[in-house]
């Protein structure tokens, strides 16, 4: 899975996928870890939709642009809209209706 560098490597990402998956964590986040497995079995599952990865500490003004307060938040885009998001950790079920949300 791809971490995101900086804002314009965010925006390129956006900008040149169809369908992108978007894991804003931190590495410090005890939710975060355990999330991390489940969204890399999601990211294998599903290779028509790119998944992604922002550290909040290292991209606060990507973080900042959807108002993220709490991680981890998940949010999915379709055509660089946004197409679903949730916060905290989720079973991968749930996981599955943000990547569909974004096909």
């Amino acid at each position: 899975m791809y971490i995101v560098k900086d804002a314009a490597d965010y925006d390129a990402i956006l900008k040149n996928n169809h369908s992108v998956f978007v894991d804003f964590y931190a590495d410090w986040c005890g939710p975060c870890k355990m999330l991390s497995p489940v969204v890399e079995q999601l990211a294998d599952e599903n290779r028509d939709v790119t998944f992604i990865k922002v550290n909040v500490d290292q991209c606060p003004d990507v973080a900042e642009r959807y108002g993220i307060m709490s991680i981890p938040t998940l949010i999915s885009f379709k055509d660089g809209v946004q197409a679903a998001a949730t916060v905290g950790f989720q079973p991968k079920e749930e996981l599955l209706k943000l990547v569909k949300a974004a096909e």
